[in-house]
């Protein structure tokens, strides 16, 4: 990117897209659009008014709101004005300056974007093999170029810019609306299955068209030669500076950076160079890419159609056909001719026969039922109800054992007391259980700032830390760690 004057500038022309009477503006602009495409390049205030009015949404619409709707019109540079002089009689009617309005260039611009930007779903891009055709003829008439008349050569020239130009807007936008998550939506939806086909073959006979062009547009961009091409571009940039421009100073340096610019991007496109694929390369891959996502994601609509299809009335036609069969024998026959005797399928399962004799058919031995589940993630069996049983024994004796746990657990802990302690460091085995008790009384007493706190059943006690730097071993009879001699001192009885 080069950075100049004219892109970091400020662009006032389109501040009426977005200003407060962003309504009347546009429409004002539209109706100067409208007579510049008739050839009626100047307007007056009437004529704007005029044209205004009739429209019942500008009923209300004064004179003197068009009167400030055009001064800020060309105070923004979109309209160009000069008093008309031709009319006036008195110095009276010179003072009120009377004057004509016409759009500025960069208003026709700005006017013919916004007309394409309303369209821009009605039109649409496409992919045409046809452009392709008519680049590698023309390129193809490039020596023959060299001796033809300016005229000729720049009408040439205008016209394979004009293909080039068309093509690559076509395909880009063509491309990015493949892309977008518009058409990534519509691709899972079973509408998408019905013109699948018709996307595919379309895609698939530009792809044609690219391999049929390109490689020969490629040959003559590469076989051509310089000096052919210094006398094209003289003749382009001669025909260009006898062009007569109003207020409008054109170099020719500026014309031959912009005809060689546009020449090298045509060659870019075509030709590939330091290893690197060119553009058509890159639009056969993502064009053969679209088509592969379009195959991949039209199987999995068919598969998933497939397999969600309802075949309750077919089995239900089958069950009918079973019930009017007259006896088994006739029922065996319809069986073979439903389900078939080339491909049978085999249920196997833990059957427990009553006798081993390998005389008895199968339909004289007793069915063996298998119990089917759904293959869904959403599946889930259902609960039996049942009423509430009455468990107050249950708890009962729960309770009691709980009470009965607590003793034997209170009476351990006793055995560990030495003189209304517990040092941890004279400890002898002990159980899990009883470890967990300990080390729940240290946590109660280090959460109190005051390192106090109670047992289950009540009694009252302090922490000793007054040897918290050495180190001890507590044996446990599902392993050994190491901690702080710390010691638990009761204050009180139970």
């Amino acid at each position: 990117m080069q950075v100049t004057d004219k892109l970091t500038k400020a662009l006032t022309e389109a501040k009426y897209l977005n200003a407060d009477n962003v309504s009347r503006y546009r429409c004002i602009m539209r109706i100067f659009f409208e007579n510049y495409e008739k050839l009626r390049y100047w307007l007056y205030q009437e004529d704007v008014y005029a044209q205004m009015i009739q429209d019942p949404f500008f009923a209300d619409y004064k004179p003197e709101q068009c009167q400030q709707d055009l001064a800020m019109l060309v105070e923004w540079k979109n309209l160009n004005t000069i008093q008309d002089t031709r009319k006036v009689s008195s110095i009276e009617e010179f003072k009120n300056k009377k004057f004509r309005y016409q759009m500025s260039e960069y208003s026709v611009e700005i006017e013919r974007l916004v007309i394409r930007l309303e369209n821009l779903f009605i039109e649409g891009a496409s992919l045409e093999p046809t452009l392709l055709e008519r680049i590698r003829i023309n390129v193809a008439r490039f020596p023959q170029m060299a001796d033809e008349d300016t005229d000729k050569v720049y009408t040439w020239w205008t016209d394979l810019n004009n293909d080039f130009v068309r093509l690559n807007q076509n395909y880009q936008d063509y491309i990015r609306d493949l892309n977008s998550v518009k058409a990534e939506e519509m691709m899972h939806t079973k509408q998408f299955l019905v013109f699948k086909d018709r996307l595919v073959e379309y895609l698939r006979n530009f792809i044609k068209g690219l391999q049929r062009n390109v490689g020969v547009i490629e040959e003559d961009l590469r076989m051509l030669d310089a000096e052919v091409k210094q006398q094209v571009f003289e003749k382009i940039i001669q025909y260009e500076l006898l062009i007569p421009r109003m207020d409008v100073e054109i170099s020719r340096e500026l014309i031959e950076e912009k005809t060689k610019g546009r020449f090298q991007s045509i060659y870019d496109w075509f030709v590939s160079a330091n290893g690197e694929e060119n553009e058509a390369g890159k639009l056969f891959d993502a064009t053969n890419e679209i088509i592969r996502r379009i195959t991949r994601y039209a199987a999995q609509l068919s598969e998933k159609n497939a397999f969600g299809a309802n075949r309750r009335e077919e089995y239900r036609k089958v069950a009918e056909l079973f019930l009017k069969c007259e006896d088994v024998q006739q029922a065996h026959r319809m069986s073979a001719m439903v389900f078939g005797m080339e491909r049978p399928y085999h249920l196997k399962g833990d059957l427990e026969r009553e006798t081993d004799s390998m005389n008895l058919g199968v339909y004289e031995e007793q069915p063996f039922s298998v119990m089917l589940k759904p293959r869904v993630r959403t599946y889930r069996e259902k609960s039996n109800r049942s009423a509430i049983r009455e468990s107050a024994e249950e708890k009962q004796k729960t309770r009691q054992r709980l009470m009965e746990q607590q003793i034997e657990d209170a009476k351990k802990l006793r055995d560990l007391e030495r003189d209304g302690r517990i040092d941890f460091d004279a400890l002898p085995v002990i159980e899990a259980h009883v470890r967990e008790i300990l080390l729940k009384w240290l946590s109660d007493a280090m959460e109190d700032p005051a390192g106090a706190a109670r047992t289950e059943d009540g009694r009252r006690y302090v922490l000793d830390m007054s040897r918290k730097k050495e180190r001890c071993v507590i044996h446990c009879e599902d392993g050994n760690f190491t901690m702080p001699k710390l010691a638990i001192v009761f204050q009180e009885e139970a």
